[in-house]
């Protein structure tokens, strides 16, 4: 099945943004993916392979929050907290082929507010 243009140029973005982009366990890949529905977020070490930290608004905390600009505010901060208490100063965002404007500008100034670096 052949996917239609727009998921295509999608998906091809963010191909683009990946070949340049990687995270290590001392600066890892911060990867978000806002849905109609849910933000999705995840704290990812790609040379071993995992997933350090992940956050969603299907969470049970975080069930209210919308992804809009303030959910995308609130669940950045509370995600920056996380990060910050597993150690970590310093990022590499992925807007997963995202404009940076509007809810990932939101979701990425919340992260540098809680004094992460990328």
């Amino acid at each position: 099945m052949k996917l239609s243009k727009k998921k295509e140029l999608v998906q091809k973005r963010r191909w683009r943004i990946r070949k340049k982009i990687s995270g290590t366990s001392q600066r890892p890949r911060i990867a978000v993916r806002f849905t109609n529905k849910n933000i999705h977020a995840q704290c990812i070490d790609d040379i071993q392979g995992n997933t350090l930290i992940a956050l969603s608004t299907t969470h049970a905390d975080h069930k209210g929050v919308l992804p809009n600009m303030d959910g995308s505010k609130k669940l950045g901060t509370v995600f920056g907290e996380q990060i910050k208490g597993k150690g970590f100063n310093s990022i590499v965002f992925d807007r997963s082929g995202r404009k940076y404007h509007g809810c990932v500008k939101a979701f990425a100034d919340a992260l540098r507010e809680q004094g992460l670096k990328f």
